[in-house]
């Protein structure tokens, strides 16, 4: 099957694992199929080029913005029908529900090519005290209702994005497609450590991922006598204030901000951990969790994205109390939820099985 693949951004190289579950995914279907990734604004350069198989245009539209956005939109439909004429497309996908879904909407409108848009952050959503989500904006809304509107398909990472996306969509179907792990990296290592507890964090530090109600609730099990301590993996604007929140609830000392790792190296954290918690506002999916949950050791979170799927030691975002309770929970037990995180990561979110399920949408969407 030939695939056209339209993102915001794709890997500039071989080395480059900007967004690492659509690197994971690309790969899997170029073993497969024949795939052209069309990246509209990163990398920040115009190139054609191959990176695990898959055919990257790169579009270079990062620094085009405001009255020149037109620019890069022409830009993208030019591409994507020289493409189709180059080597005919037998289906489009799409990631994110805004510029990039709308784009490939209108190209598979235009030139007759079934096409699939996948929900994969805000789209949906207006958090409006933190400045997150696509529906605070009246012109992200309506790019986003367009989008929806012009795609032959719509599919959703996790259970609760789909119950969101459900009425947005006037009755159509939201397909459950979510994106999948390297079950050969992330996979587990050592048994439990009976000794000291370990929490870990992995997310860029910013409002979304709300650390800071994951810092309240690490100085409540610190407050409640556990010893646990926890390590932040990920960098971001929000870095500065977080630190200094860490200093001022008197946990400094038993948190540490590591900064970014390789993603290569992201198991290894992982299974030196003796639970992941995850604390964010939102999540379209949460891909973290689920490396976490592959590696073997316990979940913990707000209910947001996939969390509700892998285990049930879930909080209400923004709860720190709550959030608190259910990570002592696990610690107190924490082999049963691993066992259940563990099984769910590999026999629903595996990447081979996860790509043949996008294939199988592709075929689905085709046969119409």
């Amino acid at each position: 099957m030939r695939v056209g693949m339209v993102a915001p951004g794709f890997s500039a190289n071989q080395a480059d694992w900007c967004i690492p579950a659509l690197r994971h995914l690309a790969r899997a279907l170029a073993s497969m199929d024949d795939l052209r990734i069309v990246a509209v604004r990163y990398p920040y350069r115009v190139a054609r080029y191959t990176v695990d198989g898959a055919e990257v245009i790169a579009l270079g539209g990062a620094d085009r913005r405001g009255t020149r956005t037109l620019q890069v939109w022409r830009a993208t439909l030019e591409a994507l029908r020289q493409e189709h004429r180059r080597r005919r497309f037998d289906v489009l996908h799409a990631f994110w529900a805004t510029e990039s879904g709308l784009l490939a909407a209108l190209a598979g409108r235009l030139l007759r090519i079934p096409t699939l848009v996948s929900l994969a952050g805000g789209e949906l959503v207006a958090l409006g005290d933190i400045g997150y989500g696509d529906q605070r904006i009246a012109w992200e809304r309506l790019k986003v209702r367009a989008c929806l509107r012009l795609a032959t398909g719509v599919s959703a990472g996790s259970r609760t994005l789909m119950r969101t996306a459900a009425r947005h969509l006037d009755g159509r179907r939201v397909h459950r497609a979510p994106l999948g792990v390297d079950l050969d990296l992330f996979q587990p290592g050592h048994p439990f450590d009976e000794g000291a507890q370990r929490l870990v964090h992995v997310g860029t530090l910013t409002r979304v991922k709300d650390q800071a109600t994951l810092l309240r609730a690490f100085a409540r099990l610190r407050g409640a006598g556990t010893s646990a301590t926890l390590e932040i993996v990920g960098d971001g604007p929000q870095r500065h204030d977080l630190e200094r929140l860490a200093r001022s609830l008197g946990v400094v000392g038993a948190v540490c901000f590591r900064g970014s790792v390789d993603h290569a190296a992201l198991p290894s954290v992982y299974r030196s951990a003796s639970a992941f918690v995850l604390s964010s506002r939102h999540e379209a999916q949460g891909m973290v969790a689920i490396e976490a949950a592959a590696c073997g050791i316990p979940v913990v979170g707000t209910c947001v994205g996939i969390m509700p799927e892998l285990t049930s030691a879930v909080a209400s975002p923004g709860d720190a109390d709550a959030l608190a309770a259910s990570v002592a929970a696990t610690l107190g037990d924490p082999e049963p939820h691993a066992h259940t995180a563990l099984a769910r990561a590999r026999t629903e979110f595996g990447l081979r099985d996860c790509a043949n399920r996008f294939r199988e949408l592709y075929a689905g969407l085709v046969g119409r």
